[in-house]
């Protein structure tokens, strides 16, 4: 009996007394609780720290974008000034054709005497002016004599496919190019626009008249609606986008983005019809703007105005003349000497954020003020 009670008793001895074990879940459950905590606070400070960075990013990007606005009201007062200078002459020996190396904000800064030249000491700027009008601009391929008549250029397709043969490629698609590009503005709001809207509105019906008959814009009276291509598809459902820019050909059937990147150095899409600038012009666009004229003898040409600039239309034939061409054949509307369209190239790099821009600027031969025509950023 007494065995059997102490035997009890060292039972209840070994067993874990309830409060022990209540003791022991309270410690896992504070364990629990702390760890829990400890995650959501880590939690909330990553995304408050995310946000505070989010927040520094935009604040830097924004001042960045400040100082390449600001960069190109300098390069707008550049050409303004280089306008006031030579009003009639674009030229590659212009302060406009310097390209600008990566250079520290703090050191323009200190140029000019500012006191705050230090704070753009982690800034730098870099960039470059290209006339647009050096290059053959697809634009030319339709031309607007009166608003809302759209006429396709005959005389701008033959120039359009000796540059594609130049370059290799399939001269056949000058014509679809040309017919794509007059569809794409039939549905746009540009379809009446003209070269010189104040010039239009000055002119009187006769004199209007006039410009009709003889064909009006670039290239005499060389137009048609018939340049040897079928247009089938004028009054179809779905009309092509509007050509913008060079990657605009990727929607022409039959061009590839291998021959798009071989046109890119040479072509450009501008807002009206233009003129070339024979003192900035590629050879490869002054042969194929010039008919009848080699590539060598382009080159020729190129190499003798790198010493002696064209001051008017009237030397461009005279070296052309010297250069073996028959000046008969060439349409001078076609050449000039001046540019009144402008590509900045600009790249902004402030901190962590970069800019990389790239504006079209007009610049009005009458005023000599210039005019924003689109700002793209490079992603």
């Amino acid at each position: 009996m007494r065995s059997s009670s102490v035997q009890a008793r060292r039972l209840r001895s070994s067993r874990p007394s309830r409060h022990g074990q209540q003791r022991g879940v309270a410690i896992i459950s504070a364990l629990l609780v702390v760890a829990l905590s400890a995650i959501i606070v880590s939690g909330l400070l990553w995304r408050q720290q995310v946000q505070v960075r989010r927040i520094e990013n935009q604040r830097l990007l924004a001042q960045a974008q400040w100082i390449s606005r600001s960069a190109l009201d300098w390069t707008r007062l550049i050409l303004r000034s280089e306008a006031d200078t030579s009003p009639n002459v674009t030229y590659l020996g212009g302060v406009w054709g310097v390209p600008i190396a990566r250079t520290r904000l703090s050191d323009f800064l200190g140029q000019i005497g500012d006191v705050r030249a230090q704070q753009g000491a982690s800034t730098y700027l870099s960039g470059s002016i290209e006339d647009a009008q050096a290059k053959f601009n697809l634009r030319n391929l339709v031309s607007t004599p009166t608003p809302g008549l759209l006429i396709i250029n005959v005389q701008e397709i033959a120039s359009f496919q000796r540059l594609l043969t130049l370059l290799g490629l399939d001269a056949s698609l000058a014509k679809t190019v040309a017919l794509q590009l007059r569809a794409g503005l039939a549905q746009s709001a540009t379809r009446f626009q003209t070269q010189s809207t104040t010039a239009a509105a000055n002119t009187t019906p006769g004199a209007m008249q006039a410009a009709i008959a003889q064909g009006g814009g670039t290239g005499g009276g060389n137009f048609t609606d018939d340049p040897g291509l079928a247009d089938a598809d004028s009054n179809a459902p779905v009309a092509p986008l509007q050509m913008i820019n060079v990657e605009s050909l990727l929607d022409v059937p039959g061009f590839s983005p291998e021959a798009v990147e071989k046109l890119r150095p040479f072509v450009m899409v501008l807002p009206t019809t233009t003129s070339v600038n024979m003192n900035t012009a590629t050879a490869e666009v002054i042969a194929a703007t010039v008919p009848g004229m080699s590539l060598s003898q382009a080159q020729t040409l190129v190499a003798r105005r790198e010493t002696v600039f064209f001051h008017d239309v009237g030397n461009v034939q005279l070296a052309l003349t010297g250069a073996g061409v028959k000046v008969d054949a060439i349409d001078p509307n076609q050449m000039d000497v001046t540019t009144k369209y402008f590509l900045i190239h600009g790249r902004v790099q402030h901190e962590r954020a970069e800019v990389d821009r790239t504006t079209l600027l007009y610049r009005d031969p009458a005023t000599h003020t210039t005019r924003i025509v689109y700002v793209r950023d490079q992603l």
